[in-house]
């Protein structure tokens, strides 16, 4: 019974949580422009793709590498 009580309380505070983070969300505040804003051009799928997906994978790649090849030295 206090497993139960400790999820409902677990749940409870994770959905209040999650409520607050999106009510206060900065993002509701880009329908309006300032004064001075000249947004550039978007991205395109790919350009997305490469920029948030393949280089931190290769990133990573190579990180990792190094320290193996490091640690196969000694």
């Amino acid at each position: 019974m206090n497993k139960k009580r400790t999820a409902k309380r677990a749940a409870a505070v994770t959905a209040g949580t999650a409520l607050l983070m999106l009510l206060s969300s900065p993002s509701a505040f880009a329908l309006y422009r300032d004064d001075g804003d000249d947004p550039g051009s978007g991205l395109s799928v790919i350009q997305t793709l490469s920029l948030f997906v393949i280089a931190p994978v290769v990133l990573f790649a190579v990180i990792a590498g190094l320290v193996i090849v490091s640690e196969r030295k000694r």
